[in-house]
This record gives C-alpha cells, structure tokens and sequence, in this order.
C-alpha cells in the first residue's frame, strides 16, 4: 500500500499545531523552519541552543521556543499540554558516538529516559494525530555488512549511543503495543536516517563541520578514518521523508505506524575521504592529511541503510544526490559568511529542494 498522497502531502502542516523536540539543534532548526514556512504553529522544546548554531537564532523568529530538558518529565508533559500538538516530532538527544564513550550515563539519560519521557508526554496527552521518533542508522546490531540494513534486522549496539538509540527504539515499540495501539487515530512510528550533511552544523567531531572550519582558517583537514563507509544525505531529503511519514499516520495510522529508514540513492554511499574531498572542491581548495589515532574508539567501519520500504510504501527516495548535497552544505556556509541571514539562506535552499522534489513526481 502506497501513501496516496503521492508526495503533495505536505500541504497537511499548514494551520496545524507542532510540537517539536530538538528544535535548537541541527536538524531540528531546519525541520523549525520548514514547518513554520508551510504555515504550521510550532513549538519548539530543547536545550538552549549552542553560540555557534546561526541557523536556530536566525529561524527562532517564525516559531515558539521553550527551554529545557527532556530528561525533566513534568517539564515534557506540560510543553504537550500547553502546545496542544496535532503532530509531535521528537528530535531531541545526543547524538555524538564519540562523546557517547565520555559522557555514556547522560548519554542513556537524554536519549532514552528523555524518550520514555516523550512517550510518557504523548500518553497523557489527547489529539494529537501522529508521533514521528527520530533515532538513528546506530540503532541497528552492527555487523559490518556490504548491504543496507532494513528495518526488521536486530537492533543492537557496541557503543553507548548506538546501543541508547536501540533502547529507545524498543520503549517506542513497547509504548505502541502497550498503550498507543487502543487509541484511534493515532499513529507512532520511528526514523532511521543515514549521515545527514547540510548548512548550519557545527557539532564537533562531524566531517562537514570540521572540514568548513578548518578551511575557514586555512587549515587541513585532518581525517582520523578516512576509509569509513558512509550513507551520507542532505539534511532536506530526511527531513522530507519525516514530514512525508507524520503526513501518511495522520492519514491511517495502522498501517504507516513502526519504523522506516531514510538513506540515499546508491551513489551517497561514500567514504569520509569521499566526502571530505567534495567539500573541499565545492570550497574552491584546501588540502587534506590523514590523521590516524592509536587507540581510537570503535565505530562502524560500514554502516548504510536499504530505504526500500519508504521508497515502496511512501514514494520517498532522496533528492538531492552526494556530489549536490556536498555543494548545497558549502554554498550555506559561503552564503552566511558573505552576509546572508542563516534563515534566508535555508530559506533558499528549501525552495529549490521543493521545486526539485515536484519535478521528480511522478506524471500522471
């Protein structure tokens, strides 16, 4: 069964209400943004944003902020009820592999109580018509696989972010037969995307990230795993594919309810070297050095996702391919840095993905 939306299905978001977990961070300042421009209410609830993201502090203006923390349960629950929402997007947690091995109690704290508390919330709260649960490509047993994981493969986890994410998507798993599957009209389903790329991201220990900063200060851009394997996408195409699902469980929330995978087409199936090296012809140069640690923690070697229920069932399939996703991130940070605002930047940007989007539908 296939949405019968046929992709126009964004159109639902306008004059309805959003409550969006996350909204300060990098993906959550662009789904902000692309609810606000398609006329939806949306408040936000996070952390205070970081210094550096430009993006959210430009954005905020189209949309409601509430500080805090989605570890604090009577917070959450009071954001649900204030907010009211027809559709809950929940983006908020850490989502570092690297600081997961530093910080690994805060990182089960955020990313799984924090969850159970977004359930918790969504339980105790009426009308709302669908649960978008954003975890990660993480979530899945890694077994270093030359094809794509699906949906239905173990969940698992070596590091503690992957093995949060996994837990969380067991709490959703057990809330939906628990609880949420004898509410009508409700549907509740999670996210896996692949590597997100895009303008706006300054999080540490990301290739884009630091490939921009080190080229804005001249610098090299230094690669500790450069032959890692990647499903690297533009931040527009997932973000698309959320909006495209929460529009699909509003519409018949039995069947759309579950998990689904976001990844690319084939070809943004890359190296980090891969990708470090686009950024850096998109840049206009910059040189690259292989920076090997002694003892680094471990991370995948390989990890992609199979997208091919979400391309059958929803019509999803990314846009933009690896070469343009590479090249839409640089020109954002190019723009930002010549005066553009953050916000009209991303602005741009969500323009010309919407009019790629509908030339790639199909003709009747």
């Amino acid at each position: 069964m296939r949405a019968d939306a046929d992709r126009e299905s964004l159109e639902v978001f306008a004059g309805k209400r959003v409550l969006l977990t996350g909204d300060s961070g990098f993906k959550g300042s662009w789904l902000a943004l692309w609810l606000a421009e398609l006329g939806a209410e949306v408040t936000g609830l996070s952390l205070p944003p970081a210094p550096h993201n430009l993006l959210f502090a430009s954005a905020r203006v189209g949309f409601r902020h509430v500080d805090g923390d989605i570890r604090d349960l009577d917070l959450v629950v009071r954001a649900l009820k204030d907010a009211r929402p027809d559709f809950v997007f929940h983006l908020a947690g850490q989502a570092l592999v690297r600081r997961s091995y530093a910080e690994p109690q805060a990182t089960f704290a955020t990313n799984l109580i924090g969850s159970v508390n977004v359930l918790e919330a969504v339980r105790h709260t009426d009308g709302i018509r669908a649960l978008v649960y954003v975890t990660t490509d993480h979530c899945y047993r890694d077994r270093d696989w030359l094809w794509g994981y699906r949906e239905n493969d173990e969940l698992g986890g070596r590091d503690p972010y992957a093995a949060s994410k996994a837990c969380a998507e067991l709490a959703l798993k057990a809330y939906r037969e628990s609880f949420f599957s004898a509410r009508s009209g409700l549907g509740t389903a999670s996210a896996r995307a692949g590597n997100v790329i895009g303008g706006g991201d300054r999080a540490a220990d990301r290739v884009v990230p630091d490939a921009v900063a080190a080229l804005e200060s001249g610098r090299a851009v230094r690669l500790r795993n450069p032959a890692a394997t990647r499903s690297w996408l533009h931040v527009l195409d997932p973000l698309c594919g959320y909006l495209e699902l929460a529009a699909a469980l509003a519409r018949d929330p039995v069947h759309f309810s579950g998990a689904w995978n976001f990844g690319p087409a084939e070809d943004g199936i890359r190296s980090v070297e891969d990708l470090a090296r686009t950024v850096v012809a998109a840049w206009g140069a910059g040189r690259i050095e292989h920076a090997a640690e002694l003892s680094p923690p471990h991370e995948a070697a390989a990890l992609h996702l199979s997208s091919e229920k979400a391309r059958r069932e929803l019509g999803w399939r990314a846009i933009w391919g690896f070469e343009r996703a590479a090249g839409e991130a640089v020109r954002w940070y190019r723009a930002v840095a010549a005066g553009k605002p953050p916000a009209a930047a991303a602005l741009e940007q969500i323009a010309s993905y919407t009019h790629d989007r509908a030339a790639a539908l199909p003709r009747s």
